[in-house]
């Protein structure tokens, strides 16, 4: 029996990119890069460190935000207690207000003079706060202290040592009066940010209610 011609040969090649890719690899554009390029890894570092700087910033804004949140509650506290004070005791008592501080005096009726409360220091607030304080709707300019060996203007020598013999070291006045009557003086008092776009905080008084720590809704 006879077989065909083409029995005995071996069956033709099979042709086509996918046996000619497994024999020599995958082709180029099938071929993966494993692993990042360094562009790309300065890249993610660059986003990475944008990032950490944002957060360390945010976290720093919102300590400062609550720390002068504090500070005002703390004047606010004050001026109450000061007023349940002075109509119990029925004595008068002010504030003295600067920009970096603020300080508790009593008045000694018998001298005539305002004098620090014991017990009460000048209290400062941080040194990127600001304290501004308007009296009547119209603006203060807040004092600077002052000296106990200022001259008095007008007077001759021996008349200002015997004046100062009389009435002892010039003391520094008040701005913000809190009386044993239970009235305050009108006021608004700022707590702020010394930058331009910071936070700030009211305490704002009609003379008759007690004020309150409250978030400006903008900077004056």
């Amino acid at each position: 029996m006879r077989t065909s011609a083409g029995a005995g040969a071996s069956a033709p090649a099979v042709t086509g990119s996918g046996l000619r890719g497994s024999a020599n690899g995958p082709a180029p554009a099938e071929r993966r890069q494993d692993g990042f390029t360094l562009i790309e890894l300065l890249v993610v570092m660059v986003i990475i460190g944008s990032l950490l700087s944002l957060a360390v910033l945010s976290t720093g804004n919102a300590n400062t935000s609550r720390e002068l949140r504090d500070e005002a509650q703390r004047l606010s506290g004050l001026i109450a207690v000061l007023s349940d004070e002075a109509v119990l005791d029925n004595r008068e008592y002010g504030l003295l207000v600067r920009s970096e501080s603020y300080r508790v005096l009593a008045y000694d009726e018998a001298k005539a003079i305002w004098a620090a409360v014991p017990g009460q220091n000048e209290h400062r607030v941080p040194v990127w706060a600001r304290l501004e304080l308007e009296l009547e709707g119209e603006p203060l300019k807040l004092s600077a202290p002052v000296k106990e060996n200022d001259d008095e203007p007008g007077l001759s020598q021996d008349e200002e040592k015997k004046e100062k013999e009389k009435s002892g070291p010039r003391q520094p006045e008040p701005q913000l009066l809190i009386l044993s009557s239970g009235e305050l003086s009108p006021f608004r008092l700022e707590i702020a940010e010394r930058e331009s776009k910071g936070t700030v905080y009211e305490l704002v008084s009609d003379g008759f209610q007690m004020p309150k720590a409250e978030l400006a809704k903008e900077r004056r």
